[in-house]
């Protein structure tokens, strides 16, 4: 089947289409060795490229996450504002992961993912400059856009690289992937922040980007089939979960929005994004505001959160390999139960007692990074054939997402609504805030164990 269509019209956006479409395929190359030499050459360099730029697309996604306080002090934005840009930045996210998680399947992965990066460190440089409400918004929703292009581009191409019985270990170190930009921000970007203030927690990211960005367009790479090699399917000889289909893109992207089961994953994956995000966006300022701590102190205690995460989501694909036989609804149970223990231990732990909270955290990034490759798209991707793997990811990103979204403005109202002012300050209770991040969690779960039994289609 071609990838490359012939694109109607002409003009600015018909370059744009070709420049970020799929090439032609090359013919086969007929010599195994040579098929070998290079499969593996590039399934290194792509790999390795997945992991790290998908790792720093979280830098310049969350740095207004670390900033907050100083934001919020200097008197530049109100916590309800704040939880606005937060919205804004995932709703538009929200409905980029469906529409280019269903561009991606047909997309030169190389491209479109390392254009995406450089335009979203282009767009945080520009947010340290500023000082209006209204422009806040309007540039972090349109890094919401770009930072969408990170994540299903990323398992299109795990997917076009890697067999059936390779996937889940190797899924599950990339998805760890977000953990390292999670710790670079809550740690590098905080010492930006606190040493030079708030605008280095945005000038940093983007810096760091613009060159890594420019390194992935020339590590990243196509599919296969454009460099005259085999479908991974036949170059492993694993046909585990069929034999390439014969159907095409658009009957299977039908097939993937029809599909009840990507719809109820698609909801428990929302209500665990809510927590994640609640923990994500809200922790640090919680940390500050409940329990006294200094922003570096509480980035510290932050950074066991991404610490363990890696390690969750490392392990969350191997351990599903090989002891579940590739079978996740166990594992998935066992990760949300530590997730839902971790929020709720946080919540209860009174002030004072900084390992507890940061055993807490860790123990939260550890349940989340199991779930987001789990219920996030792991196992919706097991069931579906694998040339849909962009909008499998793209609709359940959009359900994730919308439910991140809706809680940073819902945890905004919350937390702003307890406000007292004691002594002439204004004092902040997170009460009915947890009350909800925890409801969301166990939601998640009970969604979750409504297709325990999900098998493969044909």
């Amino acid at each position: 089947m071609k990838y490359v269509e012939i694109v109607k019209g002409d003009g600015m956006f018909r370059r744009i289409i070709i420049f970020f479409k799929s090439g032609e395929d090359s013919p086969l190359i007929e010599d195994e060795n040579r098929i070998s030499k290079i499969y593996e050459r590039k399934r290194w360099s792509v790999y390795i490229s997945l992991i790290l730029g998908y790792g720093f697309f979280y830098t310049t996604r969350l740095g207004l996450s670390v900033a907050k306080k100083p934001l919020l002090d200097s008197g530049i934005l109100d916590v309800q504002e704040m939880g606005i840009i937060g919205a804004v930045l995932l709703y538009t996210y929200a409905v980029g992961k469906f529409v280019n998680g269903f561009l991606a399947d047909r997309a030169n992965i190389r491209r479109f993912m390392s254009v995406a990066l450089f335009i979203s460190a282009v767009i945080n440089i520009a947010f340290g400059f500023t000082n209006y409400f209204i422009l806040f918004v309007i540039l972090w929703g349109l890094n919401g856009w770009f930072q969408s292009i990170g994540s299903a581009p990323s398992v299109v191409s795990i997917c076009q690289w890697f067999s059936n019985k390779e996937r889940g270990t190797r899924y599950g170190i990339w998805a760890g992937a977000h953990n390292i930009g999670e710790g670079l921000t809550f740690v590098g970007t905080a010492f930006l922040i606190t040493l030079f203030g708030w605008q280095w927690g945005f000038f940093g990211p983007g810096i760091a980007c613009l060159i890594v960005s420019t390194t992935l367009f020339f590590t990243l790479a196509d599919r296969p089939q454009t460099y005259g090699l085999p479908h991974v399917a036949d170059y492993k000889k694993d046909y585990s979960a069929g034999k390439p289909t014969k159907s095409s893109i658009k009957e299977l992207q039908l097939l993937v929005l029809k599909s009840p089961i990507v719809w109820v994953l698609g909801l428990s994956s929302a209500f665990m994004y809510t927590a994640r995000y609640a923990i994500n966006n809200w922790a640090i300022l919680f940390l500050q505001e409940s329990k006294n701590y200094s922003l570096i102190d509480a980035s510290f205690a932050m950074s066991a959160y991404p610490i363990l995460g890696l390690i969750g989501a490392i392990f969350s694909g191997y351990f599903s390999d090989k002891f579940f036989n590739s079978k996740r609804n166990i594992p998935t149970l066992i990760y949300g139960l530590a997730e839902i223990s971790a929020i709720v231990l946080l919540f209860i732990t009174p002030p004072g007692n900084k390992w507890i909270d940061t055993i807490a955290l860790g123990l939260f990034g550890f349940g989340i990074g199991g779930l987001i490759v789990f219920l996030a798209g792991l196992i919706a991707v097991d069931v579906f054939p694998k040339s849909v793997a962009g909008a499998i990811k793209g609709l359940i990103g959009l359900f994730s997402y919308i439910g991140a979204a809706t809680q940073d403005w819902i945890s905004g109202y919350l937390i702003d609504s307890s406000k007292v002012v004691i002594g002439g300050k204004d004092v902040y209770n997170f009460d009915n805030a947890f009350f909800f991040w925890i409801g969301a969690s166990i939601l998640s779960m009970l969604l979750a164990l409504a297709v325990w039994n999900v098998k493969p289609k044909e």
